[in-house]
């Protein structure tokens, strides 16, 4: 990187050579990880390394010295410890904290710099497919995890509609018109990247202002740590009463292609658009503060009214001078998304008049799916911008065993030093959804204090010791087998869906639901084999049992499919007794996995449902955040909805009262026809289904539990003695 564009952006993030650590926080931040062990702990305070993260550990009268230049570079040396000498792992899904009475004394002392100035973390769509009902104890957390795998550039939108409100307010709008604008809470990501408006509202005045001191307390919470925060910004989205308030503004109307009505976006080139901006931002600082960095993608998903170079270098300008009037020190961080996602219209001309519009030192673009489908190394390294390197890996939230980890274990060192990515500042993670395939992202993070590749096959024999707490032969090759398999994913978007979330079918897949495997699926029942026969020395480990049920869920979700097209078959050819026994045997398999997905908190439709509604302090209120967090991981929309089943979810709760009900009614249809002699009627059952789905989305019933029950590890056990030799002979 040019040492002159290097030097502006760390003047512009306000980066400090000088250690900036704050004793108690760090201790208390000790203290919430490892409860009572913080009196073992000495922090101290070192300067960064060549303007990057550094952080020193080591042993002194009998207690860990953690050195680092910020509480960012504490926690990472505290992370590196627990995993390297107490064979401790910290995640989402099952933590091993079981430390030795004494803790092990560090011989001689370890020192770690990053590469990377900036690790990213976060994507809109995460914070609905994820983290829409989150509360501060849940928030505090993951920003703890955060800062144990040195993340130091979050995305935080929390709050974003409440500084709208402030502004929109400001300019004459009235609470009746801002109705029919701002989206329910699991609809927040689509709202603020201009897709959609006012679906899943209105919102209620209590979210708005519960959730800006939400947001107060992540930023106070992130940025004592060190991290630099990425806020939000203005991309020319306005309320639908925009047209008539202001009649000779620019405003054109756009649209998802998603079933959504128009929405209105207010062209760059109107005069009212940098002032909208700049009061925008103002009032976000007044809020909030700010780190001088601004996400904002303009056409998220929707197309340009023109290609023309011309247009875009001018848009593009606009867009940043609405940051940089309110904010001279802007650096707007761009996701790469629509390069990939509208790549047809996005050729190297457009992006490159897109980008060279804005100085170097005040863009940062994100790679977003570099795990996948890289845009960097097909656009000059972004045309000399700084960019990220990113994995994007989940799409919706779904729950799949998926993850290109060979990829990630070494592509992004791969990359740091190809001399053809140019200004690459940093590595991040941008997925949809978070809290599944744990061993994917610990690996990702695994990057952030190296600049060599991994070595995937080494490291997933220590993660599998550290998650388990003991070196188990037979998980060991059970972990070998997932790498090569379900963790050798290919080019899709995201995992492998069942058949069993899909709208009743004989097709073997539908739209949003794909269900084509990139491996062997004898290769995963071998791994789950192996980890079966290691349940006696590993039962004990939370983390085990979250990988017993996730690895039984696949494998039961997989032979999901082979039942429904012999189901399909035996209905086709006529034979109503193989009809009865494979169609019996698929609703069956669901109860199976939905009291299998019972055991575990990780897989219940009931703390999703239950999350949102405590976020209400009227019925009312709690009935809509209900009807947004149900219809979001089913229908996405109405019951007429394009984008049904995107965000669909292998959770108990989900399988048995949704997508069971929904084949029972079509195996009924089609019994009835096969005993009558009389065609299937495919509208007749169409619109029946739509009116089962509209219904239970608008439900109130306190049916689904928060609380897990059963053992998981028996569930597991039971399920492979009923159904290993079935599946073996299947396949």
């Amino acid at each position: 990187m040019k040492k002159g564009i290097l030097t502006a952006i760390v003047i512009a993030l306000g980066l400090s050579a000088r250690a900036q650590v704050n004793q108690q926080a760090s201790h208390d931040f000790i203290e919430r990880v490892i409860p009572g062990r913080s009196v073992s702990f000495v922090v101290e305070a070192i300067p960064q390394e060549n303007g990057k993260d550094v952080f020193e550990l080591g042993s002194r009268d009998g207690k860990i010295v953690l050195k680092g230049n910020n509480g960012l570079s504490i926690a990472s040396a505290l992370n590196y410890y627990l995993k390297n000498y107490c064979n401790a792992d910290i995640g989402w899904n099952g933590t091993n904290l079981n430390l030795p009475a004494t803790l092990p004394t560090v011989q001689g002392f370890i020192h770690k710099n990053t590469p990377y100035q900036y690790r990213y973390y976060l994507n809109y769509c995460t914070f609905n497919y994820t983290m829409a009902w989150w509360d501060w104890e849940r928030w505090q957390k993951e920003i703890d995890w955060m800062a144990l795998n040195g993340i130091n550039m979050p995305l935080a939108i929390t709050g974003e509609e409440a500084v709208w409100q402030d502004v929109y307010k400001s300019m004459g709008f009235t609470d009746k018109e801002l109705d029919t604008f701002f989206s329910g809470p699991a609809y927040f990501s689509w709202f603020w990247m201009g897709n959609i408006d006012a679906w899943g509202g209105p919102l209620p005045q209590h979210w708005k202002d519960s959730h800006r001191e939400l947001q107060k307390k992540i930023l106070e919470r992130e940025r004592s740590f060190g991290m630099k925060t990425v806020l939000s910004s203005f991309t020319g989205h306005v309320p639908p009463s925009f047209k008539d308030r202001f009649p000779k503004a620019k405003v054109k109307r756009t649209n998802w292609d998603a079933g959504f009505p128009d929405v209105f976006i207010l062209d760059p080139d109107d005069e009212m658009f940098e002032t909208i901006g700049k009061k925008y931002i103002e009032a976000q600082t007044k809020a909030f503060g700010t780190d001088h960095l601004y996400s904002a993608d303009t056409f998220n998903e929707n197309v340009p009214p023109t290609n023309d170079s011309t247009y875009l270098d001018g848009m593009s300008k606009k867009v940043f001078n609405s940051m940089a009037a309110a904010d001279p020190k802007a650096v707007w961080v761009m996701q790469g998304w629509m390069f990939h996602y509208n790549g047809k219209f996005w050729g190297q001309p457009q992006i490159k008049a897109l980008l060279n519009a804005v100085p170097d030192e005040h863009m940062i673009v994100l790679d977003l799916y570099s795990d996948a489908h890289p845009v960097w190394n097909r656009t000059e390294a972004y045309y000399g911008k700084p960019w990220i390197w990113s994995m994007l890996q989940n799409f919706g939230g779904n729950i799949s065993l998926f993850g290109r980890m060979r990829h990630v274990a070494a592509d992004p060192a791969i990359a740091l030093h190809d001399p053809e990515s140019k200004n690459m500042q940093g590595i991040g993670i941008t997925p949809e959804g978070i809290e599944q395939n744990p061993a994917l992202f610990a690996l990702m993070l695994e990057n952030v204090w190296r600049d060599t590749p991994i070595d995937a096959d080494a490291w997933i024999q220590d993660y599998a010791k550290r998650r388990y707490g003991q070196v188990n032969a037979k998980a060991g090759e059970a972990w070998h087998i997932l790498l090569n398999s379900v963790y050798s994913g290919g080019l899709t978007e995201g995992g492998p869906e069942s058949i069993i979330v899909a709208r009743p079918t004989m097709l073997p897949k539908i739209d949003r639901v794909l269900t084509h495997l990139d491996y062997d699926p004898k290769k995963l029942n071998k791994a789950w084999e192996l980890l079966v026969s290691a349940t006696y020395s590993l039962q004990q480990s939370d983390g085990f049992q979250y990988d017993l049920v996730d690895v039984t869920r696949q494998v039961l979700a997989n032979y999901a499919s082979l039942l429904q097209q012999k189901m399909a078959a035996a209905y086709q050819s006529g034979n109503k007794s193989d009809f009865k026994k494979y169609s019996t045997a698929f609703l069956q398999l669901m109860d199976d996995l939905d009291a299998l997905l019972a055991t575990r908190k990780d897989f219940l439709l009931g703390k999703w449902i239950n999350e949102a509604r405590a976020n209400g302090i009227t019925e009312k209120e709690k009935n809509l955040y209900e009807f947004n967090a149900r219809d979001l991981v089913t229908l996405w929309g109405d019951k007429e909805s394009g984008l049904r089943e995107y965000s669909n979810r292998q959770w108990a709760g989900l399988i048995k009262g949704y997508y069971k009900p929904r084949w029972e009614l079509y195996f009924t249809q089609l019994n009835k026809a096969l005993a009558t002699g009389t065609p299937f009627d495919d509208k007749a059952f169409d619109k029946q289904v739509k009116d089962w789905e509209w219904s239970w989305v608008n439900r109130h019933d306190n049916a689904y539990t928060d609380v897990a029950k059963g053992n998981p590890v028996e569930q597991a056990k039971a399920l492979f003695v009923k159904y290993k030799d079935v599946i073996e002979q299947a396949y």
